[in-house]
């Protein structure tokens, strides 16, 4: 064992210093690393030697994403005590369904869950549980909100009921699928038109309830967004709140972004309105920088997750009380241990130590934005409200700044498109970046950019108000 983990922290290592030197790898196709790579699968094993020689191959042709190259995606960093509890869980290798087998993980991840009802205001009255993802934990308050409107859905089926969900247009695209999973149907889900900065607009939701009520729908659920996943809009969650009660829904508040800003005086004002919700997706993979992935659904009630997830198995739960048994609360039954990594970041930076990463995040994405406005050759997309910075290069192409900059290993940064525009989305969720990154970064879709010919299609259209 302890040969095992030593040439596996040798791999680690070269791959940390591989990281410093070349924080971005050039692009290569899938057909040229299949053959790069022996990644086949055959009858005989291989030599102790040669397997690690390809494993560490392996890892360093592997797309790098904790550096101040990585901008591409909602998640990044390397948050080195929340990667030992990540190590330690797969070591341990408990499955968190009971006391019995699991231990004092349990008794932890009840307390990350504790800590995070807290932040909402829920701490006395709320319940949680741990899930593979944002889409999973959006599934899950979908399920719940639909077995609400009626008890009878769980044991008996629809029976001919047309439900609708609600979200806007910059919703996440989980809420579509899972409409298709739960058997609601996809074309039963409504995108919200939102304002101009992102937001879903109460008015346009309201008329789209009524109208579908007029025509024999059943509305039951509404997913509000902190944080949408490209313009980083956060919806007026008391608006919602208003309407949902006005018409009796549900209302969810996808928080798996920008939930993470309620740890901030600074900046939780963001999510007022939050303590309001029925549900609550809180990742804490993207902006707390935990390794992937550590979602949480979160409940101002106590008992959802028994009465709508609950089945027992005598063979699995044969003791301790049940709240200490939390695969009874799971939509799992195997579940790897994600609250030792998330445990571990938080007991060790604290919440001031939390407050001052996400401010950190903030100030990261008003600095890009000042660097933005101060050059001539950017356009600012629109005042970003949370970590997200959206702009476009002068008469240059968002898609194919982005395509070089991924294809020749300079950086990764992705695009996005809003109101008929497409504009380089660059997302601040490493707290390990400086301000030097962001010149950095800049400096490079400058250099980049001189190389392109100029597109019509960067003349800015004129802002549209709803």
């Amino acid at each position: 064992m302890n040969h095992v983990l030593n040439k596996t922290f040798e791999i680690a290592e070269k791959y940390i210093s591989d990281h410093e030197s070349r924080p971005v790898l050039p692009y290569q196709s899938p057909e040229k690393m299949a053959q790069r790579l022996d990644l086949h699968l055959g009858e005989e094993g291989m030599s102790e030697t040669h397997f690690f020689q390809l494993l560490e191959q392996i890892i360093l042709a592997t797309p790098k994403t904790a550096g101040e190259g990585f901008y591409n995606q909602l998640f990044g960093g390397r948050n080195f005590i929340a990667v030992a509890g990540e190590i330690l869980a797969a070591v341990m290798n408990n499955s968190m369904y009971t006391y019995k087998v699991a231990g004092p993980q349990i008794l932890l991840e009840k307390e990350v869950l504790r800590k995070m009802l807290s932040k909402i205001g829920w701490e006395e009255t709320g319940e949680g549980a741990f899930a593979p993802g944002g889409s999973m934990t959006n599934l899950i308050a979908m399920i719940i909100a639909r077995n609400e409107k009626f008890q009878s859905i769980r044991n008996e089926g629809f029976n001919g009921m047309k439900l609708t969900a609600y979200t806007s247009v910059e919703g996440h695209y989980s809420i579509m699928k899972n409409a298709g999973i739960i058997g609601i149907g996809r074309h039963n889900v409504r995108h919200i038109p939102s304002d101009i900065t992102g937001k879903m607009r109460p008015d346009a939701l309201r008329s789209q309830i009524l109208t579908d009520i007029q025509d024999g729908f059943i509305p039951f659920f509404i997913n509000a967004t902190a944080s949408t996943t490209v313009l980083g809009a956060f919806d007026p969650l008391h608006e919602l709140h208003k309407i949902a009660r006005e018409f009796g829904l549900w209302m969810h508040t996808d928080g798996a972004f920008g939930g993470s800003a309620i740890m901030s005086q600074r900046h939780k004002h963001l999510l007022d309105g939050a303590e309001l919700s029925d549900s609550f997706s809180w990742n804490a993979h993207k902006m707390m920088s935990v390794p992937l992935t550590a979602s949480v659904i979160l409940f101002p009630k106590k008992g959802l997750l028994n009465k709508h997830i609950s089945e027992h198995a005598d063979y699995l739960f044969q003791s301790d009380e049940d709240d200490y048994n939390p695969g009874l609360n799971s939509i799992q039954c195997g579940r790897k241990n994600d609250a030792l990594k998330v445990w571990a970041s938080w007991k060790y930076f604290g919440d001031e130590g939390y407050e001052k990463r996400i401010n950190h995040l903030f100030e990261l994405a008003q600095y890009a934005v000042e660097a933005i406005k101060s050059d001539s050759e950017f356009e600012l997309f629109q005042e970003p409200e949370g970590t997200t910075v959206c702009f476009e290069v002068a008469e240059k192409s968002s898609k194919e700044i982005c395509h070089i900059l991924d294809q020749k290993g300079i950086l990764k940064v992705g695009y996005g498109s809003a109101r008929g525009r497409t504009f380089i989305r660059v997302a601040f969720v490493n707290p390990e970046i400086t301000f030097a990154n962001v010149d950095d970064f800049f400096e490079k879709i400058r250099q980049v950019a001189k190389e392109l010919a100029p597109t019509v299609e960067s003349a800015y259209a004129p802002y549209k108000l709803f």
